[in-house]
């Protein structure tokens, strides 16, 4: 029987990439995001369920959940992906509100999505699943002026090591894909005001990149667990000064 996967922030980027590439593959797949219609336009290429919610509701997700595990039995691995880069500047411009909004969808979210996906695990038989939380190399080489963002980003690495702890005794493996410059909507639109900015362009990669490289992770069997995992373009700035 094929695997089951729930993808958070299903509906573009890298969401929309892995959803794609492992609806090729053979999986099926749940794809959740806010917007409907690019979840079910996806939907006609394979076994999917569409799941319209929001990571900030934490019933959304759990319904999710449940609707997967009606439909298809268990819920195998969940791709904790869903997030948002909120507007750029130093720490005493950021709007409180753009603070909060980062909090509640990058770190609350991805404890939802993680916590309605671990319960079904826990209980499924039989027992046991993986869930792959989105990272960010935010996580250890933060831009400037991304306060916001990289804080969160920092605290996915800490819900991930506790995750892979709390899990073991049911199976469920946890691990973290940091991914550097693929390319995605909010990284063109990064790009293109560089361009204009004169500031140099980031090297960017494929998002098909990213997307492969998550399902390598999901792929692995039971008894392993790739725990931290970085694929970046290959000419960005992360290793030695930039």
């Amino acid at each position: 029987m094929s695997q089951t996967l729930l993808i958070t922030g299903a509906s573009s980027g890298i969401g929309r990439a892995t959803a794609e590439a492992a609806i090729a593959a053979g999986w099926r797949v749940g794809l959740f995001a806010r917007r409907r219609e690019p979840l079910e336009e996806l939907a006609e290429n394979g076994d999917c369920l569409v799941l319209p919610g929001d990571v900030t509701d934490p019933a959304s997700l759990e319904m999710a959940v449940a609707s997967m595990a009606d439909t298809w039995g268990r819920l195998d691995v969940l791709f904790n992906n869903a997030g948002i880069f909120p507007p750029q500047g130093m720490i005493d411009e950021i709007d409180v509100a753009d603070w909060n909004a980062s909090v509640s969808v990058n770190l609350t979210g991805m404890f939802n999505a993680a916590r309605a996906a671990f319960a079904q695990m826990r209980r499924q038989a039989p027992q046991g699943g993986r869930i792959i939380n989105n990272g960010s190399i935010s996580a250890y080489v933060p831009r400037p002026g991304s306060v916001a963002y990289t804080a969160t980003k920092h605290a996915i690495t800490g819900l991930t090591k506790s995750l892979s702890l709390d899990g073991r005794p049911f199976d469920i493996a946890c691990g973290q894909i940091d991914i550097g410059n693929a390319k995605t909507p909010i990284l063109e639109a990064l790009a293109e005001r560089a361009a204009v900015t004169g500031d140099s362009v980031p090297a960017m990669m494929d998002v098909e990149d990213a997307a492969r490289s998550v399902l390598h992770m999901a792929s692995m069997p039971p008894g392993a667990n790739v725990q931290f995992m970085t694929v970046m373009a290959t000419k960005m700035p992360y290793i030695g000064r930039g």
